[in-house]
């Protein structure tokens, strides 16, 4: 899969998301590398076997007060990985959507257990 066709599937995936939650998003860039650097890996502390889908770098929603005024969240999907893990091209399309509504879930303050009770794991 190409890295314009990869492209094409998170911004699918962020349609998905419902209009007045993505109004929110104001200040989040969405950034595809292909795969973690060594620094973020090491941050992270990830083993060698551990797969990384994507990333969400900044302040929750939920955490922020009322003249809050830092720099834009980030989140960052890895397209290697997803090529790696995967072969077929819906199973693709349906985690890069899963990891994509996962980190905005994370920008609006929902933290890995919430996820979790509600299938997102």
């Amino acid at each position: 899969m190409s890295p314009t066709q990869f492209e094409k599937l998170v911004t699918e995936s962020l349609a998905l998301i419902p209009v007045e939650f993505r109004r929110l998003m104001d200040n989040v860039v969405i950034v595809i590398e292909d795969e973690p650097r060594a620094d973020v890996r090491a941050e992270l502390e990830l083993g060698d076997e551990e797969t990384l889908f994507g990333l969400y770098t900044g302040t929750p929603l939920t955490e922020r007060s009322v003249d809050y005024a830092g720099l834009p969240d980030e989140i960052t999907i890895y397209r290697l990985p997803f090529l790696e893990e995967f072969d077929d091209p819906a199973e693709i399309r349906r985690e890069v959507a899963r990891t994509v509504i996962h980190e905005v879930a994370h920008h609006f303050g929902i933290d890995e257990e919430r996820l979790t009770e509600l299938g997102w794991d």
